[in-house]
């Protein structure tokens, strides 16, 4: 992939997240200052490699789950991830008015359902707190009832598969196909691990679909994440 064509996917991505609708050549000539034919070539390029497609015969692309990959290996190797100061004291102060450690954690699930306009989720003991369900099922994406089925069963065996799996990184990234269940859902599970009084294995997170502001949800679930291990 070329500086450009990379530039040209982050666009993508990141306009796609904020307006829900295809990205064309000519909004992206625009804003990179090249003819719309130029564009198109690199797009054209963008899709042979699977990055981004073109859905139904609409002249705009989206990406790909392997294009939200690749944004977010990029993102997860830079500093621009760093939390959004308004929202990191918003998420920081809802923190702190909960003296017991449960109240905390759900006083921070919250928060994120809040800022991030995901689903919001948590392990508190052996159980999953989750906030925030309209939120997703609200999305554009969520249309059939095929859809709400997958994610239904994503959910009820979360908590299950995060028990067994225990994954070990600060923060980890399941993007569409990648989850472990409800592969076909298109959604994308943003956790963190920390530490707590119920377990050293405890995360919260969000769920919501492929497309979404990966730069702000991870620096979120992150921050809150270390936050509640430092506070707990």
């Amino acid at each position: 992939m070329s500086p450009r064509q990379k530039q040209i996917l982050t666009a993508i991505i990141e306009q796609y997240a904020e307006v829900a609708a295809p990205v064309g050549s000519s909004l992206l000539s625009k804003v990179f200052k090249v003819s719309s034919a130029t564009v198109r070539a690199d797009m054209a390029e963008l899709e042979r490699m699977g990055y981004i497609r073109q859905p139904h015969t609409s002249a705009g692309r989206i990406p790909t789950d392997k294009g939200y990959r690749s944004y977010v290996n990029q993102l997860s190797g830079t500093e621009e991830a760093a939390p959004e100061r308004r929202g990191e004291r918003a998420l920081s102060a809802r923190m702190h008015d909960g003296e017991l450690p449960e109240r905390a954690i759900r006083n921070t699930v919250d928060t994120l359902v809040e800022l991030t306009h995901n689903l919001g989720l948590a392990t508190i003991g052996n159980q999953l707190y989750i906030s925030g369900l309209s939120n997703l099922f609200g999305q554009p994406e969520f249309t059939s009832a095929d859809q709400v089925q997958q994610v239904a069963r994503l959910l009820d065996n979360l908590e299950p598969w995060l028990r067994e799996a225990a994954p070990n990184q600060p923060l980890s990234v399941y993007i569409g196909a990648e989850n472990p269940i409800g592969r076909s859902a298109d959604v994308s599970l943003v956790i963190s691990r920390f530490r707590s009084p119920f377990s050293d294995h405890s995360y919260i997170g969000t769920l919501g679909p492929t497309r979404q502001s990966y730069r702000d949800v991870m620096s979120l679930v992150a921050h809150a994440g270390k936050t509640l291990e430092e506070m707990l």
